[in-house]
């Protein structure tokens, strides 16, 4: 089951602002390696539902209808930078 753990706002070069949710997928590990659920590895989506990846350094693509190859946001969030 997928759950909403925090929206990033970043940023286009225009100074368009997105906000991305971060979903994470908590998996259930047998009893004998570890107790309770362990994060998996999280997804993103714009709150328009637009797809997104995370390029690494603050930097996100964001999946828009007729934009080619997305479109290249930037945040500030010390989680991401």
């Amino acid at each position: 089951m997928t759950q909403h753990e925090r929206t990033v706002m970043a940023f286009d070069e225009q100074g368009r602002e997105y906000m991305i949710d971060m979903f994470a997928n908590p998996r259930e590990l047998s009893e004998m390696q570890h107790e309770g659920a362990v994060r998996g590895t999280p997804t993103f989506r714009t709150h328009d539902g637009h797809d997104v990846s995370y390029l690494g350094n603050g930097e996100f693509m964001v999946m828009v209808p007729g934009e080619e190859g997305g479109v290249t946001v930037r945040t500030d969030d010390s989680e991401f930078v």
